[in-house]
């Protein structure tokens, strides 16, 4: 009789461990998705932020000067707390300093799409980079045009067609629309140049910091050029400017790690949705945006459209090169004898 009892013991206990690791996965899972959405949400705060200082006489140039300024500190505090190295090799100088270009031409383009259409149409229409990074991977580096791509374009246009006419039932301003395009088109640019040149080895942390860094000269010399930088004039658009630094950039790559480390990066990138939807939530909560039905059609058109290209995964690698953001710590041991040879 000892032979069923052992055996029932021994049943029990793999099921007391089955048990515990189906919620621990769970907790992981559960952690991953508040994770993801926190940092599409906060990287839809943009507008937020932005609006408020444009309304107190700053120009699109000065807001992200002073965002980018404020947020190369930050970065950083994140690279040294993680025990990472500053130090470029002479190959990566130019690769980071064309991207640098890229990103902060997309921020300009997108900023000053503010001044000319609602902040939640401007972002939503800007959600169609991962598209546009499909197009690029097919177009220039062979990957395959599935038919899965070309309805989800398709179902885009569609989406961009009801979206055109704004709120109000006018057309929206053809400057604003092309602006906010092309800021989409330079941010897939930048995507697929991280992910296809040297770029691609170093830890997104740095190149981050070393983009907004060559960005931020990018509107020195706009600055320098116009002969005028509007600094903020009190300390609440001074938070406007710390909470730009901080929560579309900062806080969002930090969730956007932690939440592709627990539950993939296809997931995460799509709860990238939630970052137009959280702009048009304050675009009409916050700023008495209007909308209507064929507006929210032409989002949930769009939406669809960019997630069903992510989850087919052919643009997954590149669209989401956060993996490496934080690397964990070697140990001492490792890194000494690392330093050793």
């Amino acid at each position: 009789m000892e032979f069923p009892i052992r055996y029932s013991t021994d049943y029990s206990r793999k099921s007391d461990i089955f048990a515990a690791q189906f919620r621990n996965n769970m907790n992981t899972k559960v952690k991953g998705y508040i994770l993801g959405a926190v940092a599409a949400a906060t990287y839809g705060m943009n507008p937020l932020f932005a609006l408020p200082l444009y309304r107190a006489g700053m120009d699109p140039d000065s807001v992200l000067f002073f965002r980018y300024l404020a947020a190369l500190p930050v970065l950083a505090v994140m690279i040294k707390a993680r025990g990472r190295s500053f130090k470029l090799q002479r190959n990566e100088i130019l690769p980071l300093m064309a991207m640098g270009v890229l990103m902060a031409l997309s921020s300009l383009m997108l900023f000053a799409s503010y001044n000319y259409m609602e902040v939640g149409i401007a972002s939503t229409l800007l959600f169609v980079y991962p598209i546009i990074v499909a197009l690029i991977m097919t177009l220039f580096f062979k990957e395959k045009l599935t038919l899965m791509t070309v309805l989800c374009i398709a179902l885009a246009l569609g989406g961009i067609g009801l979206l055109y006419r704004g709120g109000d039932g006018g057309t929206l301003n053809l400057t604003g629309v092309m602006l906010v395009i092309a800021s989409s088109f330079t941010y897939a640019s930048y995507i697929v140049g991280v992910n296809q040149s040297r770029l691609k080895t170093m830890a997104t942390l740095q190149v981050t910091f070393y983009v907004l860094l060559f960005g931020l000269s990018v509107f020195i010399v706009r600055t320098l050029w116009a002969g005028s930088l509007n600094i903020p004039h009190n300390w609440y658009l001074w938070g406007n400017v710390l909470a730009l630094a901080v929560f579309p950039t900062c806080i969002s790559f930090l969730c956007t790690t932690s939440a592709i480390h627990y539950i993939g990066s296809t997931p995460t990138a799509i709860l990238g949705a939630l970052e137009p939807l959280t702009a048009v939530f304050f675009g009409v909560t916050v700023f008495g945006e209007t909308l209507t039905t064929r507006l929210v059609l032409g989002m949930v058109m769009i939406i669809l459209a960019v997630t069903f290209i992510i989850a087919g995964g052919s643009i997954t690698k590149p669209l989401v090169h956060f993996r490496k953001l934080f690397p964990a710590l070697k140990r001492k041991e490792t890194k000494r004898s690392a330093d050793d040879k």
